[in-house]
């Protein structure tokens, strides 16, 4: 395939630039270089203003599962918009389609707990990891704990961007500028190997450093002041990191003994990002509430929901009734359109076997991204299902990073979509994978080849720097 394009600025993307404020961009360099307008989709690939086709390698923002052209949702949405385009779930009223999104959802959810308990609705991930920050401060006081309210979160972890979700990121570039994060976030280390092991040290004691990270933390902080801990199984926007075995069993029963909630962040890992339909089956987890979003609708619309355990739901449900509501919900908690929307995708992922098809081609991707793992670029390649990652260093048997001014990273994502290819650069250099759920072997294969495109051209400007 020939190498895309790069065409002079056009209309459409000239009045972006004068009137478009971007999320997550350098302002300035758009301003310079404007961006890629996009405007029609096909399967795992996208198209921009000018016919070049792209496979889109992070599913969009790592959310669109079952590629950009499937008209089974956009059909159930065409249907819902006829028939209620909106109601509310507010004052004992619900739009229809949700009472069958929740029993589908049950049936979905991944632990006993989890199904005897409740749902709630929101429209992103941000919204409903904000909405569990609240929750478990609810929870606390109206079981006469008012002063348990700090949340653990990790280093590298991403929640979202609302105030409180932003906070419990443990990224810098989300609180420089911002005033974040809010008081009561404690931070632990994310439990990155490659990055945070010390020289000599293996994989077990290294989880046994993290748990007693932990615990000195616990015990600093008091017990009796903290609320929960967040975690993602894997995590996504921080670097793709990927726990150690046995590192979230040994963590929960930190939690468990200090009667400390645990959030599971699945908007990235659930249904089926890692070959099975959450996170929690892959390590283990036994979350208190549960996050997810992204592939819920495909991403096709906005929503996410929070998974709330049985035993969470019984205290909030009686502190509602003494204060005579509860009182959180979102204009579009349960919007008709996007409940349509959700339990059509939920249909195709069996109906089609969508896990399944996970797990075929997933060796695949992890087979070509550990052989990419060799190029003299890459310090680490790692990965699980399909989601992925190549950690670039300037001396991998060091893992000496590169100088974050270079763009070397930046560099490499550029020269992958003047193959064809989108990727995305994450902080340090690291260049994630996440492509639609429904990506074919043979697409896998072209992915592969274009990011080692890419890594070549990279080098090849580099040595002639």
């Amino acid at each position: 395939m020939r190498p895309v394009a790069t065409p002079d600025v056009t209309a459409a993307a000239r009045s972006d630039i004068a009137h478009h404020l971007h999320p997550y961009t350098q302002l300035r360099q758009l301003e310079q270089d404007g961006p890629l307008v996009i405007t029609g989709g096909d399967g795992v690939h996208v198209i921009d203003e000018h016919g070049n086709r792209y496979l889109e390698g992070m599913a969009g923002l790592w959310c669109a599962s079952l590629g950009f052209s499937e008209k089974r949702l956009a059909d159930a949405a065409h249907r819902q918009m006829l028939q209620l385009p909106y109601y509310h779930a507010f004052s004992g009223k619900v739009p229809g389609p949700v009472t069958d999104l929740v029993k589908t959802l049950m049936q979905w959810a991944p632990t006993p707990e989890l199904q005897r308990g409740r749902v709630l609705f929101a429209n992103s991930g941000s919204e409903s990891n904000d909405t569990a920050f609240k929750l478990v401060r609810y929870y606390n006081s109206a079981r006469g704990k008012p002063g348990k309210f700090k949340i653990i979160a990790r280093q590298k972890g991403y929640h979202g961007v609302t105030a409180a979700a932003a906070s419990m990121s443990g990224l810098a570039t989300m609180h420089q500028h911002f005033g974040l994060p809010l008081p009561g976030i404690l931070r632990v280390s994310a439990p990155h190997f490659y990055a945070n092991g010390l020289a000599g040290e293996t994989e077990a004691q290294f989880v046994d450093r993290l748990v007693k990270e932990l615990e000195d933390l616990i015990a600093v902080e008091g017990a009796d002041t903290i609320a929960a801990f967040i975690a993602e199984p894997v995590q996504g926007a921080g670097g793709v990191v990927i726990p150690p075995a046995d590192y979230f069993r040994r963590m929960q029963a930190v939690l468990k003994k200090n009667d400390i909630l645990l959030i599971a962040d699945e908007v990235i890992t659930g249904f089926g990002r890692l070959g099975q339909p959450f996170g929690t089956h892959v390590f283990g987890i036994q979350p208190d509430m549960l996050t997810v979003a992204k592939m819920l609708t495909s991403a096709y619309v906005p929503m996410s929901a929070l998974f709330v355990s049985d035993a969470v739901y019984q205290v909030v449900a009686d502190a509602s009734a003494a204060i005579g509501t509860f009182g959180h919900g979102y204009t579009y908690s349960g919007h008709p359109l996007a409940c349509a929307v959700a339990l059509e995708t939920l249909r195709i992922y069996t109906d089609d076997d969508v896990i399944g098809h996970v797990q075929k081609v997933a060796p695949r991707l992890q087979a070509g991204i550990r052989q990419l793992g060799d190029h003299p670029l890459v310090g680490e390649a790692r990965g699980l299902g399909l989601i992925g990652a190549l950690e670039l260093a300037e001396d991998p048997a060091s893992r000496k990073p590169f100088d974050p001014k270079r763009g070397v990273g930046a560099y490499l994502v550029k020269r992958a979509q003047a193959h064809g290819l989108i990727l995305r650069v994450l902080g340090g250099d690291i260049i994630a994978f996440s492509p639609p759920l429904v990506i074919s072997e043979a697409e896998v294969d072209e992915l592969l080849a274009k990011t080692k495109l890419a890594l070549d051209d990279t080098l090849a400007w580099m040595r002639a720097a």
